[in-house]
């Protein structure tokens, strides 16, 4: 076996595990009991198509798909940091609402 066939099959078996680690991201993100379940599926989701991109760029040999699997790690980064702050904010709003109910309670 050459070093290209190898490379090749590879690449194969690799993009085979993506496909099936997409598959499973997709069914958390529909079936995610929780919203930050969802956040964390569509983190994973980032990276598998991360995974993606860069197991063609090997499989291809152009290395500009490199540019892009760093441009969409850093989009990826970026969307769990503000998905990160609306659940923060979602939970101390929550929170305030439950106060100023069980104060109205009371009062």
């Amino acid at each position: 076996m050459t070093g290209a066939e190898f490379l090749s099959l590879a690449t194969l078996i690799g993009l085979a595990i993506l496909g099936l680690a997409l598959i499973l991201v997709v069914v958390r993100i529909v079936i995610g009991p929780t919203l930050p379940d969802r956040v964390l599926a569509l983190d994973a989701l980032t990276t598998v198509g991360l995974g993606f991109v860069c197991v063609i760029a090997a499989r291809t040999g152009l290395m500009l798909y490199l540019d892009i699997a760093i441009a969409l790690a850093l989009l990826g980064f970026l969307a769990t940091i503000a998905f990160a702050r609306y659940i923060l904010a979602r939970t101390a709003a929550n929170r305030a609402e439950d106060i100023r109910a069980r104060a109205g309670e009371e009062g």
